[in-house]
């Protein structure tokens, strides 16, 4: 369970770390399952948007207990997971995920989720670390953003460079099996991965009942998608 402080950290600063490890069978299940998903789409190499759609047996990691428990203190009781991606990040050519907020291209209306980011290599500087600006969640507003086309990013919706508060940078340092949960108006990102170590992670994203996902609204991934159903979840 998280603590009175730790909930406090994640009103406060936009996101949290608590005291989880997922049991390394699970985590070596999971690099199967991505290197099985690869091999029969390699476009994913670096980043799969929407794995469920893909392979619908992630879904298990999506249901472990303790960390529905979690998600729950944060956003209530009737809550439901929408959608799950995999940030493969490989060794020596894993793509950089610029400054965003998720909520930017995310069709839920009141916009409201929280991110579980499950780490499956220990992540560091080095090989490209999750980054948040601490904070940047308080105002609840969408900041402006524009379209990136450079290649060899994960997204294309990047944060102009004038609310970008530097001074506010957080490097989520994670040992493999760890987790971070953090909000939806969170500014986040991270740099490209040329260290020989690979930084796979895996997102859980659960959005609380109250609002409403809109299942006709098209991702402008680079493979563009539709989500047709999301997970309501019972503890």
């Amino acid at each position: 369970m998280l603590t009175k402080d730790q909930i406090f950290n994640y009103q406060e600063n936009g996101f949290v770390v608590p005291e989880f490890r997922l049991p390394e069978e699970d985590l070596l299940e999971i690099e199967q399952k991505h290197f099985d998903l690869v091999k029969k789409y390699p476009e994913y190499e670096n980043y799969c948007p929407a794995v469920l759609l893909k392979d619908e047996t992630f879904l298990k990691f999506c249901m472990n207990v303790k960390i529905l428990k979690f998600v729950e203190q944060l956003l209530g009781k009737n809550f439901a997971l929408w959608n799950s991606s995999f940030f493969a990040k490989p060794a020596h050519n894993g793509f950089e995920t610029p400054w965003h907020q998720d909520g930017q291209y995310w069709p839920i209306s009141p916009l409201a989720t929280c991110t579980v980011w499950l780490a499956i290599d220990d992540a560091y500087e080095q090989n490209g670390c999750l980054r948040f600006i601490k904070g940047s969640h308080k105002d609840k507003k969408l900041k402006e953003h524009s379209r990136n086309n450079k290649k060899n990013l994960t997204l294309h919706q990047e944060l102009n460079k004038e609310e970008l508060d530097e001074e506010n940078i957080v490097n989520l340092i994670l040992k493999r099996g760890q987790i971070s949960l953090h909000d939806v108006y969170m500014v986040h990102g991270s740099k490209e991965n040329k260290s020989p170590k690979s930084r796979r992670a895996m997102t859980m994203r659960f959005m609380p009942l109250t609002s409403k996902f809109n299942h006709d609204f098209v991702f402008d991934s680079d493979t563009k998608f539709k989500i047709d159903k999301i997970y309501p979840i019972r503890i």
